[in-house]
């Protein structure tokens, strides 16, 4: 046995690292796809890289030992009983369906798949500290790159559902047909490839709401061109879905996409109706009293009034905004004034003494900005859900994922479909 002459909990660290300085590095993600894969036979897209990723760790750690392929597929056997340890959301024992999640983001799509008992086969995720929350919740470090023909080529066959909130760009359309090739050069491309290669039974896209008049509805067309024509699925009109539909507190709109390939003869889909789940923005803010960090100094509130004055003197709307706690707060987004149009009042603050760097002083209103956990529950994640990050690049992951109960109830829709056919 490995254990008798290695000690794997001395590497465990080393082989679940993301790799900071190569973040495309990718025999740290095909070892961790490897384990979570070695029960339903797609582990043999990753076992090369992951046998080849353990000998170099142990060659580092034990430079006079003799590291032969047994030894490392012994000590891949061993961590494989290791796995769900510390895992919070480990893949369902008995899966129902197998997906991809491509952009994966911190891991939105895997969430509310595998609360339907859904099996992830392949992730996808080029930043480097979304790779590191994704890691700490799922136990899986993502692939990078997925515009570079050797990530796509990690990608196992006979997977159901390819899910991909991929990022909206303009494509060259004019005078010809908007077709799959006049989207090279784009985010989607990528996807369209993948589907057309690996032809799973169904799609699941994701994008802002704006990808509805985006280039004056080109570029939706195009993508709807590609999805129905050049690759022959079916395809439904997209639509636009509200987050607070579904049982969060935010206003947060999303189109959505949904595909299903025509050997499942599926001709007919309904998007789900709202779940009317009343949700105030009472019911995600922090039990406790929360940190002075997070509350505004005086000088940052009158910059905020003053800049929202010279808009509204202009005749526009823009600016800070308080959101009352019976309210329904704004959609959360990964810069700008997201945090700003997401405050709120909360005078429970004891300890007025800053602990960072503020202009004036601590505001004695109550204003403060949420905190990430409280923007984690805007979109659905559950308090169980590893915050890993900074604050700064936690808003930027939350802000960026998808509302998991919304997600969550369009899947279900798209497994039941499968499943009747």
């Amino acid at each position: 046995m490995i254990k008798e002459r290695i000690d794997i909990e001395n590497i465990e660290g080393q082989l679940f690292e993301i790799k900071v300085v190569d973040p495309d590095n990718s025999k740290p993600a095909s070892f961790t796809h490897y384990l979570h894969n070695h029960k339903n036979g797609v582990s043999q897209f990753y076992k090369k890289d992951a046998l080849s990723y353990v000998k170099e760790i142990l060659e580092k750690e034990y430079p006079t030992e003799k590291v032969t392929n047994k030894v490392a597929e012994e000590a891949l056997q061993y961590l494989i009983f290791d796995l769900n340890k510390s895992v919070p959301f480990p893949a369902p024992e008995k899966p129902k369906f197998k997906f991809i999640d491509l952009f994966a983001g911190i891991g939105g799509f895997r969430l509310a798949l595998q609360n339907l008992e859904g099996k992830c086969v392949f992730t996808s995720e080029w930043d480097k500290y979304s790779k590191q929350t994704y890691k700490a919740n799922f136990g899986e470090i993502p692939f990078g790159d997925i515009t570079k023909p050797e990530t796509k080529n990690y990608i196992p066959d006979n997977f159901d559902l390819l899910c991909a909130g991929f990022p909206c760009q303009a494509f060259s359309i004019a005078g010809r047909r908007g077709g799959f090739e006049d989207t090279r050069g784009t985010l989607f491309f990528d996807v369209a490839e993948i589907i057309k290669k690996k032809q799973p039974k169904a799609i699941f896209l994701e994008n802002v709401k704006g990808l509805r008049n985006h280039d004056k509805g080109k570029t939706l067309a195009t993508i709807l061109n590609v999805l129905r024509e050049d690759l022959g699925y079916y395809v439904p009109e997209p639509q636009i879905i509200n987050a607070k539909e579904f049982g969060v507190p935010q206003n947060r709109e999303r189109i959505f996409i949904v595909g299903f390939h025509k050997d499942t003869k599926i001709t007919d889909f309904e998007y789900p109706e709202p779940t009317n789940k009343d949700a105030v923005l009472e019911d995600i803010l922090e039990e406790k009293e929360v940190s002075v960090k997070y509350y505004l100094s005086t000088t940052y509130i009158d910059t905020l009034r003053n800049h929202k004055a010279r808009h509204e003197s202009k005749g526009n709307g823009f600016g800070y905004e308080i959101i009352p706690n019976d309210g329904t707060a704004n959609a959360v987004v990964c810069g700008g004034m997201g945090r700003e149009r997401n405050l709120v009042l909360d005078d429970r603050l004891t300890n007025f003494k800053p602990i960072t760097n503020i202009s004036g002083k601590v505001n004695r209103e109550g204003i403060r900005k949420m905190t990430p956990r409280e923007w984690a529950r805007l979109q659905g994640f559950p308090d169980n859900f590893k915050i890993v990050v900074s604050d700064a690049q936690a808003y930027k992951q939350f802000g960026n994922s998808v509302a998991v109960p919304a997600i969550q109830a369009i899947a279900e829709k798209i497994i039941e479909k499968l499943n009747c056919k």
